[in-house]
């Protein structure tokens, strides 16, 4: 197809790289289009009638990878008369007008500021057939309430900030959303409300830095405080965040964590580094010893917990006594999981023109030891649970082997992946993406549990009713200050909830 019949609707595809703020403002971006009378086009349409590249900045070579694929494009565009092409995110909010200046068929360019924008900016590049490049310096309204279309029936995003106040010298980050703004909490418990009421189970809670919400209105205590008022919001079954920050990290949220009961037993801690040194040339404003003791506390209150963790190897001015103390803290603090990185430069941070710039053999070399110090301890860690019988949501895209081994996979309440058989008997082909089943591990590897013996329990949920269906919630929302589009939706009345988070 050319362009979309008269008449009828133009369709789209979303395409996301990054963040989990990324993928929940991509699911904003796809209801703003539909409210905007766009049609989602089939994954297998190689022309669909709008493109939006919501981009990132942050991972490794992440300029390159727009470019190449904005190049790809460039023929199936040429072939189609009225296909455009719009890019947003952080890549858009840094490289501005450079991009259409390097891809001239890009139609619209869009900020982290103004996602709201871009249904009224791709129909002017059409009127006008020239590019849009629209980036504001900071947010026009927030929260701002934009329509969602959800991607999963039993799990959502919900934003409780945006923007970072932190300075971390190898971050770009904060230069590119801004400094943190907080969502009033009864906002916050409204969505949460919202997508219980669509039969979602679990929310994860998302801001650049969560427990330091409530800066902006004056409660240091407000994440705890939202926390427990999540714990009061019936058929709410899991709840989850990310990402914290040790230096704001209190002793109210472990509390608020241990003792309501829908929160997960699950923790997302960056360290960065263990080695004191580099995290004062990172500008992170704690050190190991107080890491540790989070540690240690959260383990204390809760000593099921799974924690994960963000690591760098190869900071600038980074030693082998300094990476040696990191595999130190890495091995007692005995984490689940760890995204490990390798440092590479990032244009318009400190640390890209720092003394010190570590060779690329030697973060190479670094990181292969990091990964098999990591791997030795979460596989340790994942064999204690063989023999232990863990509840599962059962989710989609979890599992790339499923169909080839039978089985279906999701998340215990602990955040760890778990594939699951489904058994030959009265439960077979009647488990559904949202349910929950209770199964017994049987082998652990160190990404991932497998339970191959006949589930011990299965119950059917809402949510998987709506997967049956084919229903996908769809709810208001609030920006993130990432790249969505199409004009705000009318304001909703004032709400009133715990003053919290």
């Amino acid at each position: 197809m050319t362009t979309a019949a008269a008449g009828s609707p133009r369709t789209y595809q979303v395409r996301t790289y990054g963040c989990q703020m990324n993928v929940h403002d991509s699911e904003r971006i796809s209801g703003l289009l539909e409210q905007a009378g766009y049609l989602r086009a089939a994954e297998a349409d190689d022309n669909p009638d709008v493109v939006v590249f919501n981009t990132c900045a942050v991972r490794e070579n992440a300029d390159n990878r727009l470019y190449g694929n904005l190049g790809h494009l460039r023929p199936v565009k040429d072939k189609h008369p009225g296909m455009q092409i719009a890019v947003g995110g952080c890549l858009a909010q840094k490289d501005r007008g450079d991009i259409v200046r390097k891809a001239p068929w890009v139609d619209v360019v869009f900020g982290t500021h103004n996602i709201g924008s871009l249904p009224a900016l791709l129909e002017r590049a059409r009127h006008n057939a020239a590019a849009e490049v629209e980036i504001l310096e900071s947010l026009d309204v927030f929260p701002s309430t934009l329509p969602t279309r959800r991607e999963s029936t039993y799990a959502g995003w919900v934003s409780i900030s945006v923007g970072c106040n932190n300075t971390c010298t190898f971050c770009i980050v904060p230069s590119l959303r801004g400094k943190e703004k907080d969502r009033r909490p009864g906002d916050i418990l409204s969505e949460v409300r919202a997508l219980v009421d669509e039969g979602v189970l679990e929310v994860t809670l998302l801001g650049q830095n969560v427990n330091s919400y409530g800066a902006e209105f004056g409660d240091r205590y407000a994440f705890g405080k939202l926390l427990r008022a999540c714990g009061d919001i019936d058929g709410l079954e899991r709840v989850r965040f990310t990402s914290p920050h040790p230096k704001d990290f209190t002793d109210d949220v472990i509390a608020a964590m241990a003792e309501t009961p829908n929160v997960c037993p699950s923790l997302h801690m960056p360290l960065q580094s263990g080695s004191d040194d580099v995290l004062k040339a990172m500008r992170r404003s704690y050190r190991s010893e107080k890491y540790l003791g989070i540690i240690s506390k959260v383990r204390a209150a809760m000593p099921d917990a799974a924690i994960t963790t963000d690591i760098i190897v190869g900071f600038p001015g980074e030693t082998e006594a300094d990476f040696q103390r990191t595999l130190d803290v890495v091995r007692e603090s005995r984490f689940s999981s760890a995204f490990t990185f390798q440092y590479s430069k990032r244009p318009g941070t400190p640390a890209a023109t720092m003394d010190g710039q570590i060779p690329k053999q030697v973060v190479q070399e670094r990181y292969e030891r990091l990964i098999a110090t990591v791997e030795e301890i979460t596989w340790a860690e994942n064999k204690r649970l063989v023999g232990e019988t863990l509840e599962v949501l059962v989710a989609v895209g979890e599992g790339r082997k499923d169909e080839r081994t039978g089985r279906m996979s999701g998340r215990a309440r602990d955040g760890r992946l778990v594939h699951f058989a489904t058994g030959a008997g009265a439960l077979a082909g009647r488990i559904r993406p949202g349910d929950v089943v209770h199964t017994t591990v049987t082998y652990a590897a160190p990404h991932h549990l497998n339970a191959d013996g006949e589930p011990l329990s299965h119950r059917r949920t809402r949510a998987g009713d709506a997967a049956e269906a084919g229903r996908s919630p769809r709810t208001p929302g609030v920006l993130l200050g990432l790249p969505t589009i199409g004009a705000p939706a009318a304001a909703p009345a004032p709400t009133t909830g715990c003053a919290a988070h």
